[in-house]
């Protein structure tokens, strides 16, 4: 069975309150979990305590077992030191987009040609 960690949403419309659970991968992402590890609630400030509360050691029991975590509850379980931190790369979306990239070469174009006359008359 794929174990994942995961993030289950709860809370009502615009008030999200996440449970962490633990369950099989293929279950819908707010529907049926073997276990309940924490709970994370983003509306708190970041430097809350109450912000992210989980059950470490269960956490660990978990991940011997081979469950993998999410993306977000690795980044939580990092933080907390549960969790070796990994590099993440995110090569495409920090690439500015083909019209943003035509944009820059015209304007370096003209910065080029305007400085070029500027330079010609400080070399004389």
């Amino acid at each position: 069975m794929a174990m994942k960690i995961r993030l289950a949403r709860g809370g009502s419309k615009k008030r999200p309150h996440y449970a962490i659970v633990a369950s099989d991968s293929r279950m819908p992402r707010d529907g049926r979990f073997i276990e309940k590890l924490g709970t994370y609630n983003p509306l708190l400030p970041k430097d809350s305590e109450d912000r992210v509360k989980m059950n470490a050691e269960r956490v660990q029991y978990w991940l011997a077992q081979g469950a993998q975590a999410t993306d977000r509850v690795a980044r939580f379980l990092e933080a907390a030191g549960l969790k070796e931190k990994t590099e993440r790369k995110n090569l495409k979306k920090g690439e500015p987009g083909k019209a943003a990239k035509e944009r820059a070469e015209k304007r370096a174009a003209r910065e080029a040609a305007a400085n070029a006359p500027a330079e010609e008359a400080a070399s004389e």
